[in-house]
């Protein structure tokens, strides 16, 4: 694999990295040391504003380094601009793990939509106290209460226009409020290319409304997952020995079944795939990722 060079202005512009550059591929078990290992030797370099990427070079060159790796390169070219996301679902410790290795104040933005299970609230509460996570909870300025009595259970209208319209009010305005008053410039998703149609058209780095969004485990599956876990003794979601490979809200979640196609099926009814955190926000955002998947 070609080593990644951090000052190459096609990169990144004129950030001077202070880390050794990316040295090639390894399974998850096989990633050094254990949580926040490097902490004390990595310094995060915050980003030269404007900070704009040549994505093609930059997947080219993140196309073969591993997901520890990916994070180190995401948080010296952006500094304190960057920020990660967390849902608290099935296999939600591997990058919460993961990324704190690396930077251990990361903000963490959890969107709790108020329709969670018990059980994601108390693994959550056991994560952050375990890792140490620095967590920012964003919510709808919409209370569930009032939401269902000005727009009924929208989860129980059968109807994708509705499931969007929940989506909208519970997940992505929070989202987008967070980005926004944490200054994010970019934004570490634990996103896999096996687990929707859309994601397998993603690259390694993208840019979603006006952001980067980087994906360190784009490329693992679930026996990458599994090997990171157990090589790190990290917990599944307690749903996962229900049957679950993927939770979100209590009403729009169910157990895999025999007759599934992907797992995504047992989320939204199986009306659709994506809650709408993770897709284009604008038709230029759209265009942009259907030609790189050609």
């Amino acid at each position: 694999m070609p080593q990644l060079n951090l000052t190459d202005p096609n990169v990144n512009g004129n950030l001077q990295s202070t880390s050794p550059p990316v040295t090639g591929d390894r399974t998850p078990s096989q990633q050094h040391g254990d949580h926040r290992d490097q902490a004390s030797d990595h310094k995060v370099v915050q980003a030269i504003q404007p900070l704009e990427l040549d994505l093609d070079a930059v997947n080219q060159q993140l196309a073969d380094a591993d997901g520890l790796n990916v994070v180190q390169w995401a948080a010296e070219a952006f500094g304190e601009g960057l920020v990660m996301s967390t849902s608290f679902g099935i296999q939600s410790a591997v990058m919460l793990h993961l990324v704190t290795r690396v930077v251990p104040n990361i903000p963490i933005v959890w969107v709790d939509t108020g329709y969670l299970p018990t059980e994601t609230y108390i693994f959550a509460e056991e994560l952050t106290q375990r890792l140490n996570l620095n967590l920012k909870v964003y919510q709808s300025p919409i209370s569930p209460a009032r939401m269902e009595a000005l727009h009924g259970r929208l989860w129980e209208k059968n109807d994708v226009e509705a499931l969007n319209y929940y989506d909208k009010i519970r997940k992505v305005e929070p989202m987008q409020r967070a980005l926004q008053e944490l200054n994010a410039t970019a934004w570490l998703a634990g996103l896999r290319a096996d687990q929707t149609h859309h994601r397998k058209t993603l690259n390694r780095v993208i840019k979603q409304s006006g952001r980067y969004k980087v994906h360190p485990i784009l490329s693992w599956n679930s026996r990458d997952i599994y090997q990171y876990l157990t090589a790190h003794d990290l917990p599944y979601h307690p749903y996962f020995d229900l049957g679950y490979t993927t939770v979100g809200d209590w009403h729009s979640s169910r157990p895999l079944m025999a007759t599934d196609e992907n797992e995504r099926d047992t989320r939204f009814q199986g009306l659709k795939q994506e809650c709408g955190l993770h897709l284009p926000q604008t038709e230029e955002e759209a265009k942009s990722l259907d030609s790189s998947s050609l």
